[in-house]
């Protein structure tokens, strides 16, 4: 039996259209698995109250904004119950329209819950029974009809009246677990098929509703019949076990032997999966009784989504066989104050515990573990021993240094804080005290829960004999830097800082020198140490803007900061000008003389190499009369008028005149 119940918002109105034809092509498809098939259809919207439908009469008659043509809104409907006739399923969807409502989340919970109890009007008989939710929003559950001014929950009753659900406006919507136990009561399997963008909510849902599926609804409803065939498939191949409520004390206990040899237990032992039609697997039950009830009780075990159901009958037996052969008066029961049977003491009148041991005008009978009880707990000797007539007698360990002592058992020795895995100790097993009662009492000069802090501030100490060079505190042996710029073991490094020095440059000569950056808030940002001024020191040395140089010392010692400063600055001498001004004039001079002097060179070499090429044209001249003058002492040579030096010598004649003329002839 399947039965298809679908939203008919407005949302879903491409959908509608691909269902209209699903009767038929559903029944020819399921023809292929079963012989015997019968299909329903049923529709939801919602709550016929605000603020889920307008209540309008114009909305009430046609929810739908514009010109389309909607029915109006209604909880759940029952379209077709269930009918072997494909094409009276066709004739039907198609005559349904799509309405509309407020909000997203749908009236969906309601819808199954009535197709779930009114077995007789849906049609249900004892076969496989499917239910395919189709939809393409969310759902509204138990407590959202506050909303509506719905307070009553829902009573999972059947109130179809002419195929309608008359009762939405009155009841609330039906919690998870109230659809789930009404679903498994009546064995349906459900389908949810969904759109993508809810697919995460329905899964959720499927967890906590055994026996069901999800699949994925295409935006128009188009893979509708494969979905269904595909969660059909799933479902039959899963066997799941489930049992009714247990009496009390009563426990059980699953173990499934399914396919391929594959053996689960716990919960997993109540189901096999992966499971075709000839299969067999088997479940092996175990019922234990932690109580002697006084009468029978029954157990219903089935599997979910079948109609069939294993009936247990349990029957208790209370009294042990062993007891008709006991030893009355037996020394195993405190020098014969009881029977010993079936290995245990059942004490005479008047006697009370384990073997007998105590009277009762001796304690309180009326609850005689009462006394070994802290606090008017539960435990009894705080379950490290026994109550011997309302006294603890504690349990003994199998390491004799190990025990359990107080008036309740409930203190020992061996259940303290460990650090390094040693009791109440510390590094290389030693012991810095002892376990008492669950707590370390340390010795001296150790601390903690575990007395793995040491009080020793040696580790602590810096270079300068400071404890953690006054940036952090001592713990447990260890520093812990105050400042997160200062690391270290005893907090002396610091990768990020300026250095000491010139940390408190600004601050020193602003206090001890009146200027500086910090010269107009210095009282505010430098009142910080204590500053002393002394006699010439070498540790900070630092420069002002005047060039003056600056000396002082920076500590810590007590917890405050101490400064100690020279009191004179340290400024350079003014320059002298007159050898200044000499050194500028002479090396002016020195750089002119040296000019003169490289010219002097230059011209001595020239005039040198003027006179040698004067001295060779001399020795190669050859001399000739010119126009009758003979320079004195000069001969002059015939035929050879043609010389160049000659026609020179006539040029020049003819150009010069008197004693400058007589000058070159003889220079020449």
């Amino acid at each position: 039996d399947l039965y298809y119940l679908m939203d008919l918002s407005y949302s879903m109105k491409d959908d509608l259209e691909n269902v209209k034809n699903l009767g038929t092509e559903l029944m020819r498809e399921m023809a292929k698995i079963t012989s015997d098939f019968k299909i329903g259809f049923g529709s939801f919207v919602e709550k016929t109250v605000m603020p889920y439908v307008s209540t309008t009469p114009l909305r009430m008659m046609n929810p739908c904004l514009g010109n389309h043509n909607c029915t109006s809104p209604f909880s759940y409907k029952n379209v077709l119950s269930l009918t072997k006739d494909g094409k009276k399923f066709n004739n039907l969807v198609s005559q349904q329209q799509i309405s509309g409502n407020l909000d997203s989340p749908e009236g969906g919970f309601d819808a199954i819950m009535q197709v779930a109890v009114c077995e007789k009007i849906i049609g249900w008989r004892n076969v496989t029974r499917l239910l395919v939710f189709s939809t393409d929003a969310g759902f509204h559950f138990a407590g959202d009809g506050k909303l509506g001014g719905i307070v009553l929950p829902n009573d999972g009753q059947c109130h179809l009246e002419g195929n309608m659900y008359t009762m939405s406006h009155y009841y609330d919507y039906p919690s998870i677990a109230h659809l789930v136990q009404k679903l498994n009561d009546h064995n349906i399997q459900t389908i949810f098929a969904v759109t993508e963008e809810f697919q995460p909510v329905y899964k959720e849902l499927k967890n906590l509703i055994p026996k069901s599926a999800v699949g994925t609804l295409s935006s128009n409803s188009s893979n509708v019949i494969k979905l269904i065939l595909d969660a059909y498939n799933s479902l039959s191949s899963e066997v799941t076990l489930e049992h009714g409520k247990l009496p009390d004390g009563v426990s059980i206990q699953y173990k499934s032997f399914c396919k391929n040899g594959v053996t689960q237990t716990g919960d997993d032992g109540r189901r096999c999966f992966n499971i075709s039609i000839g299969d067999e697997v088997n479940f092996h039950i175990s019922i234990e009784s932690q109580k002697c009830l006084s009468k029978d009780e029954i157990i219903k075990i089935k599997p979910l989504g079948f109609n069939e159901e294993l009936v247990i009958n349990l029957k208790f037996i209370c009294d042990c066989q062993c007891s008709s052969g006991g030893e009355a008066n037996s020394k195993k029961c405190f020098d014969g104050n009881g029977t010993f049977e079936c290995g245990a003491c059942k004490c005479n009148e008047g006697r009370i515990g384990r073997v007998c041991e105590c009277s009762k005008d001796e304690v309180r009978t009326e609850d005689l573990d009462a006394n070994c009880r802290k606090d008017n707990g539960t435990d009894i000797c705080s379950n490290n021993g026994d109550c011997v007539c309302g006294t603890c007698e504690c349990k003994k360990r199998e390491n004799p240094a190990e025990v359990y002592s107080g008036k309740y058992c409930e203190c020992d020795n061996f259940n303290c804080d460990r650090s390094n895995n040693n009791l109440c100790g510390g590094e290389f097993s030693e012991s810095h005290g002892r376990c008492e009662c669950r707590k370390c009492i340390c010795d001296a000069n150790y601390t903690g829960s575990a007395c793995d802090c040491s009080l020793d501030t040696t580790p602590c100490l810096a270079k300068n004999r400071q404890i953690c060079n006054g940036r952090g505190e001592c713990k447990c042996g260890s520093c812990r830097c105050t400042g997160s710029k200062f690391q270290g073991p005893t907090c002396e490094l610091c990768p990020t800082c300026p250095g000491v020095c010139a940390e408190h440059k600004d601050c020193v000569q602003c206090r001890a020198f009146q200027s500086g950056d910090k010269k107009d808030t210095c009282e505010k940002e430098c009142s910080n140490f204590n500053m002393i001024k002394s006699f010439p020191l070498t540790h900070c040395k630092e420069r002002d803007a005047n060039d003056c140089w600056f000396y002082f010392t920076f500590s810590v010692r007590n917890d405050t900061n101490e400064v100690v400063v020279v009191e004179q600055l340290e400024c350079p001498a003014g320059p002298d000008i007159i050898p200044i001004v000499a050194g500028v004039v002479a090396g002016i001079v020195m750089i002119g003389l040296a000019l003169l002097l490289i010219w002097k060179l230059l011209m001595i070499i020239h005039d040198r190499r003027e006179f040698a090429k004067f001295e060779k044209e001399k020795l190669n001249a050859k001399w000739d009369t010119v126009s009758g003058f003979q320079a004195p002492g000069v001969q002059t040579s015939t035929g050879s008028s043609g010389d160049p030096y000659l026609r020179n010598f006539r040029q020049s004649h003819q150009s010069c005149s008197g004693r400058c003329c007589t000058f070159l002839i003889l220079l020449s």
